[in-house]
């Protein structure tokens, strides 16, 4: 158990957030690069509907799966706060609840594939060529849902005992097996899409193999509860609880993506150099996201700890010390995007009219990390805190705004009106939850009563 309890009571320095935060950032700079190659590789079959097929059912499979990342931050909040608590015993059991959610939803996407693959190419249809080659991928990657949503619930347990350095061993693993085998089962033996497929189903297994290896002590306490066990995985109260959280957190993160997929149909209505250079522009966010969830994550699992242990000192620290690191991170985005932008929008699009229109609004993505720092680090707060029906509630109100916004200011301003929106929905959020902050210490005050 010693490895469980690591920095558990411990002070929370700045050298304690970096140890957690800087392998999360490492991890997340790997996504990228895995797209990278497996768009590269099957681009050396020489045809367009590979590649195609590959992206469309990446996408599919990713929506889906996203639809499960409740599981990371519902069980990173939970864990943390057993381990401040001091109660091993429910460190271990909410993994296993977590896992039982993970195996039980896989097993559903494996039985109902057929329809849930008939309706999304229902929304989005393609050539018959590419549906049949994405239906080969899908029906391949589709036997890995059970591990893949695991993964969510390993990694946040990993996240809530402050051992990122395990989750970017297993992101770094997954990704270097992946490539490897793409390259083999693709360019050697010719597999094609099949091969693409079966690479990242293999990588999986693996990735979920280390996975259990990491968390492997913490079966230690279910062998200790004997019989009881059984009981206490499925305590009605704890099992109530984590089903309001998740859900909680599914409704703030459904909401969040819509917003996001509303700007971009909106995008879409302004001509394919406008749709282009905001794709490109998006990336941008993409980056800011990588770098500021590692803090975020941070956050989460320090306030967590601090909430389960119930120090109102600590619990301020917890949320102050990793916000000062990711105000940091934010300024220093927005000076390379300032400096560097130009030259990265050149890299990534050709099109001289897609450069000059990404250029032109490029200001907005130089000011977005310091716009949407708040939302991230208080994010981490409040799933620390496992309040989340204020984050949901929050964010209810936020996309109404925001709703407001992108209708309103797109009429007078055009495009830089679009951004403007995005920029209110991030700022807003910021702004919702900082004003809801004083519940999240008045909620530990309560727990310690």
């Amino acid at each position: 158990m010693a490895a469980m309890v690591q920095g558990a009571g411990t002070a929370i320095t700045h050298r304690r957030v970096l140890g957690i935060a800087l392998p999360i950032v490492l991890s997340n700079a790997t996504v990228p690069i895995l797209g990278a190659v497996d768009t590269g590789v099957v681009g050396q079959l020489g045809a367009a509907a590979p590649i195609g097929a590959v992206g469309i059912a990446t996408v599919i499979l990713s929506s889906v799966y996203w639809i499960f990342g409740f599981l990371r931050m519902g069980t990173s909040g939970l864990v943390a706060q057993a381990h401040g608590a001091g109660d091993h015993t429910e460190v271990s059991v909410t993994l296993m609840r977590a896992l039982l959610i993970a195996g039980a939803a896989g097993l559903a996407l494996i039985l109902l594939q057929m329809p849930l693959f008939a309706a999304a190419f229902h929304i989005a249809p393609a050539s018959a060529e590419v549906e049949g080659l994405a239906r080969s991928y899908l029906a391949i990657r589709i036997w890995g849902a059970p591990l893949t949503i695991a993964l969510y619930a390993l990694t946040g347990w990993l996240i809530a005992l402050e051992r990122t350095q395990a989750v970017l061993v297993l992101q770094l693993t997954m990704n270097a097996v992946n490539v490897a085998l793409d390259l083999v089962f693709v360019l050697q033996l010719g597999w094609g899409v099949e091969g693409v497929a079966s690479a990242t189903l293999i990588a999986e297994i693996i990735g979920a193999a280390i996975g259990f290896w990491c968390v492997r002590d913490a079966f230690g306490p279910m062998r200790a509860l004997g019989a009881a066990v059984v009981a206490r995985i499925f305590d009605r109260a704890k099992l109530i609880r984590m089903a309001q959280i998740n859900g909680d957190i599914m409704i703030r993160s459904v909401l969040l993506q819509l917003s996001f997929t509303s700007f971009m149909f909106l995008a879409a209505r302004q001509g394919d150099v406008q749709l282009a250079a905001n794709q490109v522009l998006l990336q941008f966010l993409m980056i800011t996201s990588f770098a500021l969830d590692g803090f975020a994550f941070a956050t989460e699992s320090l306030v967590g700890q601090a909430f389960g242990a119930k120090s109102i000192v600590q619990l301020r620290r917890a949320a102050w010390v990793p916000a000062q690191w990711g105000i940091g991170a934010a300024l220093i985005l927005g000076v390379v995007f300032a400096l560097a932008g130009p030259q990265t929008i050149a890299l990534m699009a050709s099109d001289p009219q897609v450069q000059d229109s990404a250029r032109r609004y490029l200001p907005w993505l130089v000011a977005a990390p310091l716009l949407s720092v708040a939302s991230y680090m208080l994010d981490g707060v409040f799933i620390g805190a496992t309040l989340t029906r204020e984050m949901r509630n929050a964010m209810l109100v936020c996309v109404g705004i925001y709703g407001v916004a992108v209708y309103v200011l797109p009429m007078f301003w055009g495009n830089h009106g679009l951004w403007a929106a995005l920029m209110v929905l991030n700022a807003v959020r910021g702004l919702a939850m900082g004003w809801l902050y004083p519940r999240v210490e008045a909620a530990a005050r309560a727990a310690g009563q």
